[in-house]
């Protein structure tokens, strides 16, 4: 799968779509893949707040738990609910339906620190 060219990634596999204030926060289609299965995801609460790089959610796969870093800093605005039922939803759609949380962004100049999709295939290709 390709990585869409509308958003921004991480180093740690995280990609994020920025709509207005708010920042829609999953992992990318290399990260699901590399889990294996998704079997369970702890989804940040409401209204919590974390800086970015801090970890604010887990996944857990057949093969290990995976912390889920928050990209930019702000408050958590809203969760993804499916995925406590349908985990996999990760796996099958991970830009879409797969996506985690969304965050109210509370610096906008922390995007400026996340990487476009040239500089992700790059590291990708790099194998960091």
């Amino acid at each position: 799968m390709e990585n869409p060219k509308d958003l921004k990634y991480t180093k740690d596999h995280e990609w994020v779509r920025v709509e207005g204030n708010k920042a829609v926060i999953g992992v990318t289609d290399v990260a699901q893949s590399l889990m294996g299965d998704v079997v369970f995801v702890e989804l940040p609460e409401i209204d919590a707040e974390f800086a970015a790089g801090e970890a604010a959610a887990n996944i857990e796969s057949v093969k290990a738990v995976s912390e889920v870093f928050a990209p930019v800093g702000g408050k958590i605005a809203e969760v993804n609910t499916a995925l406590e039922d349908t985990p996999e939803l990760i796996n099958k759609d991970a830009f879409g339906e797969g996506w985690i949380f969304t965050v109210e962004i509370s610096d906008s100049a922390e995007l400026d620190n996340l990487l476009t999709v040239e500089e992700y295939g790059k590291l990708l290709v790099e194998g960091e």
